[in-house]
């Protein structure tokens, strides 16, 4: 075999079913004939962004793989790797390296030199019989520690050069780490002894599938929990504690009962600041539990921290608790109530918006209808960045783990309908919708090509409002003279040119009915795209605003 049928090999021993690629790339071909089946997509990022969606949605039992070309797919592919290592995802990038009596030469690109500082281990193979130790080591950086790209360059030669012997690889072993044992106790200390605690819970709860034990703490302690947007959904949020999640836009409750409390617990967040996060009040106590130590005091001065795959860390800190409550949950009615009362005022405040009957159409009253219409507990749910991703997240409530792709402290347009493609494909049960805008669509949207010839039937909402909309706040002058802000198509007319179902809305009576008619399309296996024409709403879409 040569070293491409070696990697196509040992990915198959790793349980990869699926390579995401971009031609050209001797492993793509070599996968196929491993029966891996390769996705090739229109463009680089796209095909990142399906392998991420993959990787996330199993809670990384699997790992997303993609494979592309040396120099330009590279280059082009940096973006979304930027992104997965923002949002803490393992992917294993296969990049072909240019032939070695040509990859030292510049201009000639570097994926080892250039991309170091978005991956979490990084090499390339020199020779043929390096690949399994590669892989091995690569394997091993994305099923242990804190989850994070990894990419491994072989050069188109040595992908092509022989083999020689036999292949000795076995599947990487997988460890969970735990925390201080000294430490854990004093946790359990000063959460009993906090008067408003708030359990801050972050994306490490789903990678560590520790959402029962999340959810015994909160009714433990009596405690609210709010969620990073990578973190929603692992706390269920019809739950009476519940604050919903946030991040550059939140719910009033997350809002005033973090501003309130004097002790945040973060369960499996980084606490990083971003011009696109929830930021945390100073003059709090903070308790940090990650994975990470780099993480502690990065952000907020940490007064306890543990260490450890978040799992770990709540099965050893849940008998502290509840042997120091002699077993019996504290009194969550008092809360609950507070956090009605408040939810209850900041609704009404809004629903003008989410109810209203004018045109264009309300992207709030489409989001409400959206959730109105289908059963989030069978539906997995992503957005894209700018309006949809402030939009969406205080008004949709998830209620079941991993059924919304959160992400933000990297903001790509286009990034969400990668994502929903992959996780179609990972649970082909679920109805998976993306909600992103126009200016997303022109990011990526010839990707839906993809979602026709692949047979990928998602369900895209796309609110076009023909305009850059989050960004009419900061560039008024350019908006007002120039009309830079300005986008305009008709993507229903594209949808349907490409193959799919497509639809544009413009009544609101009529919203709905259009996203009852999608649904029923995918379940008949097509890719839909509904455009809802939508108002140039900014109230909700500023970095950083409180819903």
């Amino acid at each position: 075999m040569n070293g491409a049928a070696v990697v196509a090999e040992i990915l198959k021993r790793e349980g990869v079913t699926t390579l995401y690629a971009y031609p050209r790339n001797g492993i793509i071909e070599a996968a196929a004939a491993a029966d891996i089946r390769p996705i090739v997509v229109r463009q680089e990022r796209t095909g990142m962004h399906m392998a991420d969606a993959l990787s996330r949605i199993t809670s990384r039992q699997k790992i997303g793989v993609f494979a592309m070309q040396q120099g330009p797919g590279t280059e082009n592919a940096y973006g979304a790797l930027a992104q997965a290592y923002a949002e803490s995802v393992p992917i294993l990038v296969l990049p072909a390296g240019h032939p070695r009596r040509q990859a030292q030469l510049p201009p000639n690109f570097s994926a080892t030199l250039n991309m170091r500082g978005v991956t979490k281990w990084i090499e390339s193979v020199v020779a043929v019989d390096q690949i399994p130790q590669a892989l091995r080591r690569a394997f091993t950086q994305l099923r242990n520690g804190r989850p994070r790209p990894v990419l491994i360059e072989v050069p188109a030669d040595v992908l092509g050069e022989a083999f020689s012997g036999s292949l000795d690889y076995q599947p990487v072993l997988a460890t969970r780490m735990g925390p201080d044992p000294a430490v854990v106790p004093r946790v359990a200390e000063a959460l009993l002894a906090a008067k408003r605690p708030v359990l801050y819970a972050g994306q490490g709860v789903h990678y560590a599938r520790a959402w029962k034990q999340l959810r015994e703490l909160a009714e433990l302690l009596a405690a609210p929990v709010t969620t990073t947007l990578a973190g929603k959904s692992a706390f269920p949020e019809n739950h009476p504690l519940s604050l919903g999640s946030g991040g550059a836009t939140f719910s009033k409750q997350s809002h005033r009962f973090i501003q309130e409390a004097d002790l945040v617990f973060g369960i499996g967040v980084s606490f990083t600041a971003t011009p696109f996060g929830h930021a945390m009040p100073a003059g709090k106590r903070y308790i940090h539990a990650t994975w990470d130590p780099v993480e502690l005091n990065k952000c907020v001065a940490t007064e306890l921290g543990l260490l450890g795959d978040l799992d770990v860390v709540l099965d050893a800190l849940l008998p502290e608790v509840r042997d120091r409550l002699s077993g019996k949950p504290r009194d969550a009615g008092p809360v609950a109530k507070e956090i009605k009362a408040v939810k209850d005022e900041w609704l009404a405040q809004w629903m003008p918006l989410l109810t209203s009957n004018e045109t264009p159409i309300s992207p709030y009253r489409l989001i409400r209808e959206l959730h109105a219409a289908l059963d989030p507990a069978q539906t997995i749910i992503t957005h894209d960045s700018g309006s949809p991703r402030n939009q969406i997240p205080p008004f949709w409530e998830s209620t079941e783990p991993l059924s919304y792709i959160g992400w933000g402290k990297s903001t790509q347009l286009g990034y969400g309908l990668g994502l929903i493609m992959g996780a179609k494909l990972a649970r082909p049960d679920k109805l998976c919708v993306n909600f992103w805008g126009d200016a997303a669509i022109g990011h990526t949207g010839m990707d839906f090509e993809t979602c026709v010839r692949e047979r990928i039937p998602i369900l895209s909402i796309l609110s076009n409002n023909f305009a850059m909309a989050a960004e009419l706040g900061v560039m008024p002058s350019a908006t007002e003279k120039f009309r830079s802000t300005d986008i305009s198509g008709n993507y229903a007319d594209f949808a349907r040119a490409l193959g799919a179902h497509g639809e544009r809305i413009t009544d609101p009576g009529e919203v709905a009915a259009a996203i009852r008619r999608g649904i029923q399309k995918t379940r008949e296996g097509v890719p839909v795209l509904l455009e809802f024409i939508t108002r140039k709403e900014t109230r909700g879409s500023s970095h950083g605003r409180s819903h």
